[in-house]
């Protein structure tokens, strides 16, 4: 493990977990790679030079007004995240319905957040009404033109909707998220039942943000502040976790596995010879986890070599080398000791099992719409039984609104006959948030 941090920029620091022997002939290489920022005071400095711009959608589709709680929990909840801005923070509201409209301030700009701008902006969410259809890829495209008149590093969006997607394309609005992606990171929301799953949680991975339910507009509010309060504990926007590997080696994938599942191995940029970046978006003070495999070429008993350099890397600015905040080392190691070459690291497996969790969730959620209740039952039941062994104390929790479980252990369940929406979806969405390695 190696920091190269300076004293004045956030700390990073890259930890690899792996079992690196290998029998003989053995190519895949398996490694968690623990990646940790720390710094919340020159966070909150950062904050408060301005170098954070957000831009809130709110969607005011005329389904906003059914029930009026939605529209109104809405207004409510942007009024919390603008009183939790800090002071110099770069903002705007849009509402969105089949197309996007500046609320606050205007003028294709941004206002800058100190007591006057927010009661401003406040009194400004009073005339928010509901009414036309949903194009979610308009706002996408209005914030980002907002925040890119922005010099602020930490560039960030919030989204919330309450439908599907209906007076867009599919095509439409995955090529406004392909546009977007690298610009800005954005949270997305769903409010009530009555939206897409698959549409909020794809926005919130395309854009590096976090993806959930607020069944109940009353909770709005609270699930706004918070996501505020996290935007504005970000200190360090670009990160790029960058793999270097040998002649000969190659990466099969990359995954986060914690604190959510996120693939990305499509998302590889090239970073020079044998080299490629892998975004992660923006950090405060906070711990994640990333599964990396590679494969090296076949060698023999008693070889030895370095499979991959993981770095984690800040763009490079004008005329100047990218920024190498912390890296850490994947090795291989080729034996003939069968006990030592078939052990598993107690990362890797974990982690694994997470993925699996989250995958067995979403097949089987898939399944029980399709009225396959094999299929469904059978998913479900490796799910509760991988979240009782990994300790997943939350997903077990949602998986037993959706079925009985009859043995957790064995994976024993019985679909029930009637879920609440709201249950199922809350399900669906949060599948992929994972619990980590428990302390030994």
């Amino acid at each position: 493990m190696a920091n190269f941090a300076k004293p004045s920029a956030p700390r990073f620091s890259v930890e690899v977990y792996q079992n690196e022997f290998l029998p003989q002939g053995g190519r895949d290489v398996h490694a968690i790679v623990t990646v940790t920022s720390t710094g919340g005071a020159a966070a909150r400095a950062a904050a408060d030079r301005g170098t954070a711009a957000v831009v809130i959608m709110v969607d005011c589709s005329g389904s906003m007004e059914y029930p009026p709680e939605k529209m109104r929990g809405a207004r409510e909840a942007t009024a919390a995240a603008v009183d939790t801005l800090r002071d110099g923070t770069s903002f705007a509201v849009i509402a969105g319905t089949h197309v996007a409209r500046e609320v606050y301030p205007g003028q294709g700009g941004l206002a800058v957040a100190d007591p006057v701008t927010r009661a401003q902006a406040k009194e400004a969410l009073r005339g928010l009404g509901s009414g036309g259809g949903t194009a979610i890829g308009t706002w996408l495209r209005l914030a980002d033109g907002l925040l890119r008149r922005s010099p602020a590093a930490i560039r960030h969006g919030i989204l919330l909707t309450d439908g599907r997607n209906e007076h867009e394309e599919p095509a439409q609005l995955r090529a406004t998220l392909d546009a977007c992606a690298g610009r800005f990171t954005c949270d997305a929301r769903g409010v009530g039942t009555d939206w897409e799953v698959k549409e909020v949680t794809g926005i919130a991975s395309a854009l590096l943000g976090s993806a959930d339910i607020v069944a109940d507009p009353a909770h709005l509010a609270e699930d706004f502040t918070r996501m505020m309060e996290n935007v504005m504990g970000k200190e360090v926007a670009d990160v790029a976790l960058r793999l270097w590997t040998p002649v000969g080696a190659e990466v099969q994938y990359v995954k986060q596995v914690a604190p959510t599942v996120q693939d990305l191995t499509a998302r590889r940029t090239g970073a020079g010879p044998r080299a490629g970046d892998y975004p992660t978006g923006a950090w405060g003070d906070e711990s994640r986890e990333y599964h990396v495999c590679v494969r090296v070429p076949s060698a023999d008993v008693g070889q030895e070599m370095l499979a991959a350099r993981a770095s984690l890397v800040l763009p490079a600015a004008a005329g100047e080398p990218p920024t190498v905040l912390a890296q850490g080392l994947v090795r291989a190691v080729w034996t003939d000791d069968l006990a030592a070459s078939t052990a598993i690291s107690p990362q890797v497996a974990h982690y694994t099992g997470q993925a699996e969790l989250a995958q067995a969730i979403q097949q089987g959620l898939e399944a029980r719409k399709l009225g396959d209740v094999d299929g469904a039952t059978a998913k479900l039941g490796r799910a509760v039984q991988l979240a009782s062994v990994s300790g997943n104390a939350d997903t077990a929790k949602l998986l037993a609104k959706v079925v009985d479980v009859v043995d957790a252990a064995a994976g024993t369940v019985r679909l029930k006959a009637k879920v609440a929406d709201a249950d199922e979806m809350t399900l669906e969405t949060r599948s992929t948030q994972t619990v980590r390695v428990k302390k030994t």
